[in-house]
């Protein structure tokens, strides 16, 4: 896992360097004939990289998004109007009988499908019409990490197309170096914090709730903890009705409209007897965990994940966890 991690901006980099016909033709498209709808079909840390895609095109295109309940079309067999949608699923290995599946059925029915995956010769890749292959290389551990980061990568490259969006453009060039720096961030002292932790709050807004999810899936898979993921607004509507004396949370404040109102809710917490673990940039009041800056706040999550990871790696061999092994699980998880 802490191996793959580290390959993460090498990968970003050959994803970036691949497939720019691809995109320009398929943005393209979505730029002379937009959508009526879109929706993203995934699962587990894939359905994290497709939500923030989604909060992307949602606040960057104003276009809504929908995240498939795939069992209305492996079970329920319902009849989903297809007419004028966009359906991008998300997939590490291209292998899930209930993302091959829905994939299937809109295209049949005359929907653009898109599938966004590691394996570019798998089912999800030869049921849709357009392939955005990762080009993260090989992914032994179970825990998924170059290949979600990858992911965010293809999402907002994605994004950057779609909107003719030269900065973005720009930005993701230098991702490759970001994630180099992001590496070398002293998370330490979380370990140092959790080590013993049985129950965690991880908490983000905006497009930086989508690592708050991936982390919290971490923190469960590898570690053993009861990670939740929560927005910094949802928390207040019933969770931290648990936060006690010396409750963990694990807070991430990118860039971004919804920083100041995260390091606000950190404070706040803080004053409630919380043990609050602040990732945000150097020089932020209260900040514990550096994160470091894309040329693109956008970005700026994605910067996070890449720093946390060897975080929590770490963390899960503290633990006396083999986080490459994790109980319970396979790397890839069929469902229907």
């Amino acid at each position: 896992m802490l191996e793959e991690s580290r390959e993460a901006p090498q990968a970003v980099a050959r994803q970036l360097a691949a497939d720019a016909d691809t995109y320009a033709a398929l943005t393209n498209e979505l730029r002379t004939m937009p959508p009526q709808s879109v929706l993203t079909v995934a699962r587990g840390s894939s359905d994290h990289a497709a939500h923030y895609m989604a909060y992307l095109v949602m606040a960057r295109l104003g276009r809504l998004v929908t995240s498939l309940p795939m069992s209305l079309v492996t079970l329920y067999q319902s009849q989903l109007q297809c007419e004028g949608l966009v359906s991008i699923a998300f997939s590490q290995s291209g292998q899930s009988p209930d993302l091959v599946s829905p994939t299937r059925f809109f295209r049949a029915g005359g929907a653009r499908t898109v599938a966004v995956v590691n394996q570019p010769d798998s089912p999800l890749a030869q049921a849709a019409e357009w392939v955005l292959p990762l080009h993260a290389g090989p992914e032994r551990s179970v825990a998924a990490t170059k290949s979600y980061i990858a992911q965010l990568v293809a999402g907002a490259r994605l994004v950057a197309g779609w909107r003719d969006d030269p900065a973005l453009h720009a930005a993701l060039q230098a991702l490759p170096l970001t994630l180099a720096r992001a590496l070398d961030g002293d998370w330490r002292r979380a370990v140092d914090v959790l080590h013993g932790a049985d129950r965690l709050f991880v908490i983000g807004r905006g497009t930086g709730l989508a690592i708050a999810m991936e982390a919290a899936l971490k923190f469960k898979e590898t570690c053993g903890i009861q990670a939740e993921a929560f927005s910094g607004a949802e928390v207040k509507h019933g969770p931290m009705a648990l936060v006690e004396e010396g409750y963990p949370l694990l807070v991430f404040a990118p860039r971004g409209p919804a920083q100041a109102g995260l390091i606000t809710l950190a404070s706040e917490m803080r004053e409630r007897g919380a043990r609050v673990l602040l990732a945000a940039p150097s020089g932020t009041p209260g900040a514990e965990l550096p994160l470091v800056q894309a040329t693109h706040e956008d970005l700026d999550p994605i910067a996070a994940v890449q720093s946390f990871y060897p975080m929590v790696e770490a963390l899960a061999r503290a633990r006396g966890l083999d986080p490459d092994q994790p109980r319970h699980l396979a790397k890839v998880t069929r469902t229907h």
